[in-house]
């Protein structure tokens, strides 16, 4: 047991949500981060212990709706609350064009992007209803207005129901003065562009030319806004996504 206040990140073995963890921890949550890859997962509780930071790694797959009632359950009664459910687990998934598109497929991308938000959100609200400041963070996307490149339109339909969720969630949970926001990132140097990195560097490279601020996001980029929206610094502010991308969704 713990006195401070409580944390969940998905999908925070590395990335976006190893900053995310690693910043809620520095501001003095007590933080569980969750992955599907369970010594990866001992290595960042290792690293973040060693930074001073107390944390746990619980791992199940978001995906899930059966193991996420389970876990979110387990980590409610273990703390008796959870003040934070930051819903970080996502991804592009593949490419398909729609004339391609296997049901699978469109499934699968849905789920990791939309169902897990529902699944952990929903499992995490009793908890929540006890917590301090409570609050949930989600993570779109520039490809939830542009409906994203060839072969991501699923991908960019999935965060367009991740934004509407942020937004019926902040109303369905605002009498509990439980808040619903969400950060909508750009393009982040992270391992989520490792491919495009490796094989056409000087493509990655060239992304920067269209960021007003002219360079690529870092994680802590991101981490920042995150553990802003997650403090009682942003008490009043509920159902709103903010975009951390330099500017990148106006072009230039």
């Amino acid at each position: 047991m713990t006195n401070k206040k409580i944390a969940i990140v998905t999908g925070a073995t590395g990335g976006i949500g190893l900053a995310v963890a690693k910043r809620l921890g520095q501001d003095g949550f007590y933080v569980v981060i969750n992955g599907i890859n369970d010594e990866e997962g001992a290595k960042r509780v290792k690293e973040l212990s060693d930074e001073g930071i107390e944390a746990e790694y619980c791992g199940f797959d978001v995906t899930n709706e059966e193991l996420v009632n389970k876990h979110i359950h387990e980590i409610g009664e273990k703390f008796g609350k959870i003040d934070v459910l930051v819903n970080n687990a996502g991804g592009l998934g593949g490419r398909s064009r729609f004339e391609d598109m296997t049901t699978e497929f469109y499934r699968s991308v849905m789920a990791l992007n939309l169902d897990s938000v529902f699944f952990t959100s929903r499992a995490a609200i009793p908890y929540l209803k006890k917590g301090e400041h409570p609050s949930i963070i989600n993570y779109t996307s520039n490809a939830a207005w542009n409906a994203g490149g060839p072969g991501a339109g699923i991908y960019g339909t999935s965060k367009a129901g991740v934004h509407t969720i942020t937004r019926a969630l902040a109303k369905d949970l605002a009498e509990y003065g439980i808040r619903s926001n969400a950060v909508s990132p750009g393009t982040i140097d992270t391992p989520f562009h490792q491919q495009i990195k490796s094989t056409k560097p000087e493509v990655f490279a060239s992304w920067a030319n269209n960021i007003m601020l002219g360079r690529l996001g870092q994680p802590d980029d991101v981490a920042g806004v995150v553990a802003f929206l997650a403090s009682s610094d942003a008490g009043f502010i509920t159902a709103e996504t903010i975009q951390v991308g330099g500017g990148q969704a106006l072009g230039i």
